[in-house]
């Protein structure tokens, strides 16, 4: 447990620590950027594949989760439907509002070590955030070619 008595454990954990930083290409940035933009107003979902180490977690494809349902404020995965893949590290999923913070709702259906959130209008890393399923916001990296 961390100083404040909430889980902050390893890969098999609960809950990744709020202080490692997220690291993710601009490309694929502006790819999930991109996807938000096209479904605007209703809200998409997708999953986030990658590596964890000690120091960071770096997002490295995205995977589109078979029979998601995108709709006007919400979008679902169906768990059982998702593949055994081990190198899935969160979702990504936005919010037509705007808004960046996670609901009770997108906590409580936490999967993997992240929640990133896409805010409207969808232009820039400035509409991104990042959680850990605490609600913690950690340091998003995006990085250059």
């Amino acid at each position: 447990m961390d100083k404040r008595g909430n889980w902050a454990t390893d890969d098999l954990g609960v809950c990744m620590k709020s202080d490692l930083a997220v690291l993710i290409s601009e490309e694929l940035l502006q790819a999930i950027l991109d996807g938000a933009r096209r479904l605007y107003p209703k809200e998409m979902i997708l999953l986030l594949r990658g590596k964890k180490t000690k120091t960071d977690l770096a997002v490295s494809e995205l995977i589109v989760p078979p029979l998601a349902t995108y709709g006007l404020g919400f979008a679902g995965i169906r768990v059982h439907m998702l593949p055994m893949d081990f190198s899935i590290v969160g979702t990504v999923h936005s919010h037509p509002s705007g808004n960046v913070m996670p609901s009770p709702a997108d906590l409580n259906h936490f999967f993997g070590s992240i929640l990133m959130i896409v805010g409207f209008p969808y232009t820039n890393e400035s509409n991104v955030a990042v959680y850990n399923c605490n609600g913690e916001k950690s340091v998003l990296h995006v990085t250059k070619p």
